[in-house]
């Protein structure tokens, strides 16, 4: 994600400089973090010999989601470099224990506005596009690596259903049978966390990096359609109150109403989150100057808001007990 002030500071305003040792510190403690979550991973996935038996364990989960983070924020920041636009480098965002990857990704600063539309795309897509293309090889990798089961009946966890995900699972380990499914390799978590966030950043939606990429394409047309994409998360919440919570109220399932409210939650959480961001960043997209795209980043445009609806996940993730 990107964030832009809601005007450009003044030519008399000094050039942007940013202290890199936090950003050095937010990574060593991403790292931590990320490899941590990796080896609970590893514990949960069978029995982990004992030399094995410590934070270093977690490498075939931490090492691919870190090259997918570090390959989505250098594509943004690459391509800020390459239009002379002002960013800093990524500020990793840990998040021990909270979150099952080990952190909430990271964010890059811009201080100005990106005035071309050609520019805004490029610093768009560049992070989805190199982040995917680590992603969807370790997806493969991953998968191949992973074992399928018979699905218990309960106390698992559903990692959420894309038609990315599934068309790759489909190739790598063809029709599943009924009552089975895929038993994840913490390399293929790596992967489909990588969509996660990927699915996320792609909503077109304010300074995300589908709000950029939508706004280049579209110009001030995209304010409207940024409206209904918020307002479009409450009745994907209702939906999975709908599959999780009522067959509760009506008994038809043994999960707790805390964990059917939890599987429900994520789209009502990103609505709230969506509210927040638009109250101190600003809800609409700051204006570039008049222009059109080239036909060329036209094609990247449209392809890159396609992958959004190739990543976008109904329910996320859900707990059976």
């Amino acid at each position: 994600m990107t964030e832009f002030e809601a005007t450009p500071p003044s030519p008399s305003e000094p050039t942007h400089t940013w202290d890199s040792r936090i950003n050095g510190l937010l990574f060593l403690f991403t790292i931590g973090s990320v490899f941590w979550a990796g080896h609970l991973l590893m514990t949960l996935s069978g029995p982990v010999a004992p030399e094995d038996a410590n934070w270093l364990s977690g490498w075939p989960f931490a090492v691919p989601f870190l090259l997918i983070l570090l390959f989505h924020e250098f594509g943004h920041w690459i391509a800020a470099r390459m239009h002379s636009v002002p960013a800093s480098l990524p500020y990793f965002l840990p998040l021990p224990f909270l979150s099952p990857f080990g952190s909430l990704g990271a964010i890059i600063v811009m201080p100005e506005r990106i005035r071309s539309r050609n520019a805004l795309l490029d610093v768009g897509a560049a992070g989805p596009l190199a982040g995917m293309l680590i992603a969807i090889p370790t997806m493969v990798i991953g998968l191949s690596l992973s074992e399928v089961h018979p699905v218990l009946p309960g106390g698992y966890w559903q990692e959420g259903q894309s038609l990315l995900y599934w068309l790759i699972k489909r190739l790598v380990l063809g029709p599943m049978p009924e009552g089975y499914d895929v038993h994840l390799h913490p390399t293929a978590f790596a992967a489909w966390g990588g969509f996660l966030i990927t699915m996320i950043n792609m909503l077109p939606w304010g300074q995300l990096d589908g709000g950029h990429i939508a706004y280049a394409l579209l110009g001030e047309r995209h304010h409207q359609i940024a409206r209904w994409v918020r307002y479009s998360l409450p009745p994907l919440f209702l939906y999975n109150v709908w599959v999780f919570v009522v067959p509760v109220v009506r008994g038809d399932a043994t999960m707790t109403y805390a964990v059917a409210l939890s599987n429900s939650a994520f789209w009502l959480m990103w609505f709230i989150m969506t509210g927040l961001m638009g109250r101190f960043f600003g809800a609409q997209h700051p204006p570039c100057e008049p222009g059109e795209l080239s036909p060329r980043r036209r094609l990247i445009a449209v392809a890159t808001l396609g992958l959004f609806v190739a990543l976008f996940m109904p329910t996320p993730f859900a707990q059976f007990e």
